[in-house]
């Protein structure tokens, strides 16, 4: 039987979602955090002549209010006249451009370089290495055999907030032989922390603050000051962290100035050197600036305002405006080259009513999102404790709201909010929820809390097993289930019973 090739053709419709530009600026706009943001709107300003700052009388729908409110006049409010003949200078060396082209360049696309369909993934501004990531970089860097290895990622994942080691060895020890499969001995880890202790910033991996010093100074060039603080941050160490500088001055054999002088150089050293890389590098915990203000009353009531920071008003150019208008009422008798040139003003405007539209979608994303976020954990703002936390997931704002899940997700991705008991990542507001074979529903985070407090108050001679904790979160009223409780309790990096007796 002879065979052959046959080719059909056919038609068949196919419905593609995919996000116009304009959508992917407001994507981008929106993950912003408002530092972010401000950069953003300035290099905008910068880059397009037909976007000014500063309020247009005639143009009162294209501009966007900035923190304060609309009656207020501000200090932008008009453009100046030189301001106004820069943007005219700018605009006529474009138009003299464009009539030396034969060729319109084709309008720039925002977000040209991310994937324009509806399967565009969350974008992440900024240098997001973590603490975690840098030290793993400098740890690829060493010769280590593969044992080593291990131990050095285990040391980095045991370090504190601050950067320190808490934990002893021989814990260490246990817990890799029983959780890595990994036979160290203390002096093994030793040798691999004393690697650890040579990494940037200077005290990192240090078991106490005196061994954070004292690293920190024994980096230093050979000097007589660093013999000093070497003394102070060493033999001195107890008269040093009760500030009794007189025995220090008198044990060091120092007149007024020199110990003044060495005081100032102690006073740089970090007893914090983890914090200082803070929660992603370049993002340190004291420059995080919040993007939502929250306000609570002594009668309960919760308030919150946007933060726009240093965002000024935004306005079309009245020059650019009227050339279009102009155009319009005068399309006959018109060369190419004055078509070409005001095709380039159009884009120009039309790029800019789209910026401040973009701005202004974002502002109302956030204000309708945060609206739902305190009313959904209304509790915990008016008394800061973290067990009021209500069971919440990024469903339930975007059902309250009536956005998209990815949007509500984008909202809360390194947006802060300043509350009256402290600054929280937006982040913190969501917790997920366990039901009971009852049917009862509890926050994770409460019944974490709980777990943590039965443990913290065990009796550590006879610390409690997983069994003996499900007993006793039941009598607290957490009817949790064994595994459950095992689940949580690795979760929050917390030991099993054994290795918790002291």
């Amino acid at each position: 039987m002879s065979q052959g090739l046959y080719q059909n053709q056919e038609q068949k419709q196919q419905q593609l979602q995919r996000l116009s530009q304009q959508q992917m600026l407001q994507v981008r706009l929106l993950e912003m955090p408002i530092a972010e943001l401000e950069d953003a709107v300035s290099a905008e300003i910068n880059d397009n002549p037909a976007l000014e700052t500063g309020r247009d009388d005639d143009d009162h729908g294209d501009d966007i209010a900035s923190g304060a409110d609309d009656s207020t006049p501000a200090d932008d409010d008009y453009v100046s006249s030189e301001e106004q003949e820069e943007r005219k200078d700018e605009l006529d060396s474009a138009l003299d451009r464009m009539g030396a082209d034969d060729e319109m360049p084709e309008p720039a696309a925002y977000g040209q370089n991310n994937k324009d369909n509806a399967d565009y993934e969350e974008i992440v501004y900024g240098d997001t290495t973590s603490f975690i990531d840098k030290l793993n970089e400098q740890m690829n860097t060493c010769e280590l055999t593969d044992k080593q290895h291990a131990i050095m990622e285990y040391l980095i994942g045991s370090l504190d907030d601050d950067g320190l080691l808490r934990k002893d060895l021989d814990t260490i020890s246990d817990e890799l032989a029983i959780y890595h499969n990994v036979d160290a001995s203390e002096k093994e880890i030793a040798d691999v922390l004393r690697i650890l202790q040579t990494f940037d910033p200077a005290g990192i991996g240090a078991r106490s603050l005196q061994e954070c010093l004292q690293l920190q100074v024994r980096r230093k060039k050979d000097s007589k000051v660093k013999d000093l603080m070497l003394r102070v941050v060493g033999d001195l160490y107890d008269d040093f962290i009760k500030n009794h500088w007189e025995k220090i001055r008198t044990q060091l054999n120092l007149n007024d100035i020199q110990t003044k002088a060495l005081q100032d150089e102690i006073r740089k050293l970090n007893p914090k050197p983890g914090a200082s890389m803070g929660e992603t590098m370049g993002r340190n915990t004291q420059q995080i600036t919040p993007d939502f203000i929250v306000d609570t009353a002594d009668d309960g009531t919760v308030t919150f305002t946007l933060n726009d920071g240093d965002i000024p008003h935004l306005h079309v150019s009245r020059t650019f405006a009227d050339m279009l208008t102009a155009y319009k009422d005068n399309k006959k008798g018109m060369s190419r080259q004055t078509k070409e040139a005001l095709l380039y003003a159009k884009e120009k405007v039309d790029k800019a009513q789209g910026y401040i539209e973009a701005i202004k979608q974002r502002r109302h994303t956030l204000y309708t999102t945060m609206k739902a976020i305190i009313d959904i954990q209304k509790k915990f703002f008016q008394d800061g404790d973290e067990a009021d936390l209500k069971p919440m997931i990024l469903k339930d704002v975007a059902d309250r709201t009536g956005l998209d899940i990815s949007t509500i997700s984008r909202v809360s991705n390194i947006k802060y909010a300043q509350t009256k008991w402290g600054m929280f990542p937006l982040r913190f507001f969501f917790t997920d929820s366990y039901t009971t074979d009852s049917g009862e529903e509890f926050s994770t985070r409460k019944i974490k809390l709980a777990l943590k407090d039965v443990i913290d108050g065990e009796d550590k001679a006879r610390p409690l097993s997983d069994e003996a904790l499900t007993k006793a979160m039941a009598d607290r009223g957490f009817p949790i289930a064994r595994r459950t409780i095992a689940k949580y309790r690795e979760q929050m990096g917390i030991p099993v019973a054994r290795m918790r007796k002291q």
